[in-house]
Formats: structure tokens, sequence, C-alpha cells
């Protein structure tokens, strides 16, 4: 694994090397953002909680209807501007991200002041979970081995907690996980040598379909 320095040049650090072909590319999808790395949904509940107990303080005390909810209204633009300023951000990172599978890597290039890409070769791939969600968006974790560490916040949002609190790689938010896994199971298949790195593929339940690569 290595970092290219560099202004990225189509969602790549450089032209692809001979022999070396482009597979697929995308982005996270704004709301994915906004609802799994923002978790718009808690912020929401949380002011909307505030807000009650305003409201219903002002009233136990004996406030009119009318005053009661007027207090309420402070919380409600705090909420607001909160929920507002993460949704900007999940646009922009979604804007500024591209998630890259060739025929021998995965790459992900990332940043909006700073772009950055991390380079994964299929060798160093231990396993790649796929998580769908309920909306139909999924994330491809890829797991590395244990030696390789991984800054979690240099990553995030594209990154994972794992085992022992490990940063794990993740293509986060995507609109076609399922065809995603399998066209990265498929090429980690044909590129890595047999005996080296050995992929299957588990069936595809409702919720989650997951894919392993073990070391032989």
């Amino acid at each position: 694994m290595s970092r290219f320095k560099g202004t990225p040049r189509g969602g790549l650090p450089g032209p692809l090397p001979a022999g070396e072909d482009l597979l697929w590319q995308g982005a996270p999808t704004f709301w994915a953002l906004a609802k799994y790395a923002f978790r718009v949904q808690i912020v929401g509940a949380y002011f909307g909680f505030l807000i009650l107990l305003r409201v219903g303080a002002a009233l136990v005390e004996g406030d009119p209807l009318k005053f009661s909810l007027g207090t309420g209204v402070t919380g409600l633009w705090l909420g607001a501007a909160a929920l507002g300023m993460f949704c900007v951000l999940s646009s922009l990172i979604a804007r500024s991200t591209t998630y890259t599978i060739t025929s021998k890597r995965v790459v992900i290039t990332y940043g909006m002041a700073l772009p950055k890409s991390v380079n994964l070769p299929f060798s160093r791939l231990e396993a790649a979970d796929l998580r769908v969600n309920a909306e139909g968006t999924g994330d491809i974790v890829l797991k590395l081995p244990e030696q390789v560490r991984l800054s979690y916040l240099l990553l995030w949002p594209h990154v994972h907690g794992g085992k022992n609190g490990r940063a794990e790689p993740v293509l986060r938010g995507i609109a076609d996980p399922r065809d995603v896994a399998r066209l990265l199971s498929e090429a980690i298949g044909q590129t890595v040598p047999q005996g080296e790195l050995v992929v299957t593929a588990a069936p595809v339940h409702e919720a989650l379909e997951t894919m392993q690569a073990h070391a032989a």
C-alpha cells in the first residue's frame, strides 16, 4: 500500500500503467454520507427532543401556549443550521471523492482542499465485506493485514473501525453495491495467483452480502 502525491487526474493520481485496466469508478451518494457518516437522523432527533423539552418546560411553568412554542424557535433554527451544515459537507465530500477499481487494485481518492489517494493492491487485501443498507446503497469494507496501519482521522469518512480499533478503508455509500462487490470479487480472483489468495463469495442475503479473501 502507498500514498500518492499531487493532484489526482480523473480520480487517479496518474495514468494507469501498461497492463492495468480500469474496471469501475464511482463515488459515495450524498444521502448515504449524510445518513451513515454524519448521522443526520440522530442529530435531527436530538434537536427535536430539546425543542419538545423546552416547550414542555415552559408549559409546565404556566406560560401561554404561544409563548411556549416561541421558546422552541431558537432550538429549531440551531437544528436546521446543523443539519444544513452536515448536508453541505456530505455533498462536498461526495463530489470530491472517487472510488476506482482496476484490474490490479482499489484506489480511494478523496479530499476537498488537498486531494489524496490511497492505493490498495489486491495482493494486500485479506477480505472485503459488503454491507447493504435498507435503501439499497452499501459499503464495501476492505480488510488489510494486521501489520498495515492507517489513520482513522485522515481517512474519514472512507473508513470503518475494525478489530482492536484498526482503521479499515471502505467504499462508502455506493449506489450499486452488489454489482461492485461481484466485480471486485471476480477481478481479485483473476488477478491474484491461485494458491496465494483464495476468494470466496457467500450467497446474497436480503440485507447483507459478504465476500472474503483468505490467505492460503
